[in-house]
């Protein structure tokens, strides 16, 4: 019978560095709160943890390679909030934010958590984004603990 892996968190000391954009940050400041939250919920230190801001989500998977080359950090989180307007720049920014972040992830085989909202409007962004309930900053914290443990049983 195959083993089975599962992502259970276990309480091993992690380092996690995240990678924030700030632009669109009335979101990414909600996303960061809760993801943190959610970090320290499951018994991650602050002294664990690198925040770097980063101007949009463009910026961040360069930012995310160089934080995931460090031998010191387990996984990055990226947060970002892209919000359609009239023009093509939502599609661009979307895509070479998730190509840029999968790229990064694959290259340095350690877990790049996509967590950049890509909403067609600030409403959608805001429910996406809510302190108490929905929040994807609190889902992309669950994925990198999980992410780092399945990673761990592998090797």
């Amino acid at each position: 019978m195959a083993k089975i892996m599962t992502g259970k968190i276990s309480q091993q000391r992690k380092r996690i560095g995240i990678v924030v954009s700030r632009f669109n940050d009335f979101i990414t400041k909600r996303l960061l709160k809760s993801c943190l939250l959610e970090l320290e919920r499951s018994g991650v230190k602050k002294s664990q943890l690198t925040v770097l801001w980063v101007p949009g989500s463009l910026e961040i998977p360069v930012a995310a390679q160089k934080l995931a080359k460090k031998k010191n950090i387990d996984a990055v989180i990226a947060l970002g909030a892209v919000i359609r307007g009239e023009t093509l720049h939502f599609e661009l920014v979307s895509y070479g934010a998730v190509h840029g972040i999968t790229s990064v992830s694959i290259a340095t085989e350690k877990p790049v958590i996509f967590g950049i909202l890509s909403t067609d409007t600030v409403k959608q962004a805001y429910k996406r984004s809510e302190p108490k309930g929905d929040n994807k900053g609190k889902d992309a914290a669950r994925a990198a603990l999980e992410m780092i443990n399945v990673l761990k049983k592998i090797k």
